[in-house]
């Protein structure tokens, strides 16, 4: 039942992301969340490292959007300085917003993977459109509004029994 919730690959943070590997297996963009994936829900605009990473993930060849639930106003903020394209008021895990975000790629879902912290949201929406997933741990829980607050108790249980079958991956790939 919580198999749609396991992610492809786990990871720490973005920062821990082997781009090389995703390269290798014909990724060529990165859909990613925007609040406790990229920054924490508190900072508004990019990190010195997260741009630097940034760059170097465009440098690589890779195509990136911002798939954000949270609205117009924070993510267009964060976003626009630095020239990435973006869907705000996404409706994860809804098919729509995770096609839109392939169609501003110009990708097919094999070519692109889904960056995020949340499982219910990220990896249930990437996986619905069959997209690799990789699920960061979220950098401050403690800004989370409480819709993702709500979120993280499913989570919770999901975890539980996915450990218990022995299908929750340990940190790098499934």
């Amino acid at each position: 039942m919580f198999e749609r919730l396991l992610p492809h690959q786990l990871v720490g943070t973005v920062f821990d992301i082997d781009l090389a590997s995703l390269s290798d297996m014909g990724v060529r963009g990165i859909i990613t969340d925007l609040d406790n994936t990229l920054v924490s829900a508190g900072t508004a605009l990019a990190t010195p490292e997260l741009i630097a990473w940034l760059d170097k993930v465009k440098s690589l060849g890779f195509k990136v959007v911002i798939l954000s639930n949270n609205n117009l106003m924070r993510v267009a903020k964060f976003a626009e300085p630095l020239g990435i394209p973006f869907i705000p008021a996404a409706r994860k895990p809804f098919n729509k917003a995770f096609k839109q975000a392939l169609n501003l790629l110009e990708l097919k879902a094999e070519q692109a993977v889904v960056v995020g912290d949340q499982m219910m949201t990220d990896v249930l929406g990437g996986r619905r459109m069959g997209l690799h997933t990789i699920l960061v741990t979220p950098i401050a829980r403690a800004e989370e509004g409480w819709g993702t607050r709500m979120n993280r108790r499913i989570e919770k249980i999901a975890l539980s029994r996915l450990t218990k079958q022995g299908l929750w991956p340990d940190k790098g790939d499934k």
